[in-house]
């Protein structure tokens, strides 16, 4: 069995580890749920970067209505957990999902996206086959152009059906604005949010009108936050990245949040006075869209990396980092950076505080 850390500097462990600063992250917490609150829309922070629960109960003790998942696994890991309300912000299409969907709506009260007529008759035959209700929201296209209805009388339309379908309830609609979350200009970028999330509100309007409520309005990224909780209409933001904060949602995204997700690497190699080795390469850290940064260096020439390797040049030639040293890396991305690890250690002032397994790796399906 393993050995517990808790207690143990950080600089003790073996490397390369996965690290959260907890004072960091209950900050970025504290931000996402204050915002909200102030904005008047409820927060439902995603778990696909996440991956641990007990982070996601700390979310919900701060003020959290429940969380969203990109997966059914996930979903069905944050139920074992305790975690109740959960929106699956995808489709479940194949019978077997369906059917594991349905029994894990005997357990918490999860809902699911949906963008097509077919698949509302098939959720709506096996939830009232199992004598269970399953809440669905639509998914609405307002410009990301992945899945999703078209706004206005498509998104009506299915409305219609979804309430007409035994088994189903009709619960709202979701969006995401995902076109604007590189936008690096403020202006430019609430301007398409605003474009944006006007023809969720819009549909979502159009649904009352016709006699279909729409309790449920969900949108808005870590990127796009500070607009999105602010649109009419809007009444949940599923903004959940934001909690750890990394590279590309501070430097890509420009989301005004502290970095708290880094890397623990181990100097094993000094070529030469300007080039460092570290045992952490892309089986440990993604360099999805943006590398991660390492800390403490002077001015860096050019970072790599190989599958277990980085490879960082020094501008000037250096002694310190010697073989045997720590090296920390701010995560470039964290929704592709957690996965790879068993466990997440919680750090605060430079001591191990908390050893979460990440429960919900894997969970692709």
């Amino acid at each position: 069995m393993p050995v517990s850390c808790v207690g143990r500097p950080k600089t003790e462990l073996d490397t390369p580890v996965l690290l959260v600063d907890l004072d960091i992250m209950e900050r970025n917490i504290a931000t996402i749920a204050g915002a909200c609150r102030a904005a008047g829309v409820a927060w439902r922070p995603h778990f696909k970067g996440i991956k641990v629960p007990a982070i996601s109960l700390r979310a919900i003790a701060a003020g959290a209505i429940g969380i969203t998942c990109a997966k059914l696994g996930e979903a069905e890991v944050a139920a074992a957990a305790g975690i109740r309300d959960i929106l699956i912000a995808n489709q479940i299409v194949t019978p077997r999902k369906i059917a594991r969907l349905v029994h894990l709506r005997r357990s918490a009260d999860v809902m699911v996206a949906v963008d097509d007529a077919g698949n509302v008759a098939a959720l709506g035959a096996a939830a009232a086959a199992a004598g269970v209700r399953l809440r669905v929201l639509i998914e609405v296209d307002v410009g990301m152009h992945r899945a999703g209805v078209l706004p206005g009388a498509a998104t009506v339309d299915l409305a219609r059906r979804i309430t007409a379908t035994d088994g189903l309830v009709f619960a709202g609609i979701m969006g995401w604005e995902a076109q604007a979350v590189g936008i690096a200009d403020p202006a430019d970028k609430q301007r398409v949010v605003v474009a944006a999330i006007a023809q969720l509100a819009a549909s979502a309007r159009a649904c009352a009108d016709a006699g279909l409520p729409c309790g449920i309005v969900s949108c808005g990224g870590t990127g796009t936050i500070k607009y999105t909780m602010h649109q009419p209409g809007v009444t949940e933001i599923q903004a959940g990245g934001g909690m750890f904060s990394d590279m590309r949602y501070t430097t890509s995204m420009h989301a005004d949040l502290e970095p708290a997700l880094t890397i623990l690497a181990t100097v094993t190699s000094r070529p030469t006075p300007t080039r460092i080795i570290c045992d952490a390469g892309r089986k440990t850290m993604s360099a999805d869209g943006i590398d991660p940064k390492p800390l403490g260096l002077g001015k860096i020439v050019r970072i790599g990396f190989s599958a277990e390797h980085a490879t960082i040049e020094l501008e000037a030639p250096s002694a310190s980092p010697a073989i045997g040293d720590t090296i920390e890396f701010i995560a470039g991305y964290g929704d592709t950076t957690v996965h790879l690890h068993d466990t997440l250690h919680g750090v605060r002032g430079g001591i191990v505080e908390a050893e979460w397994p990440v429960l919900a790796r894997g969970k692709l399906a």
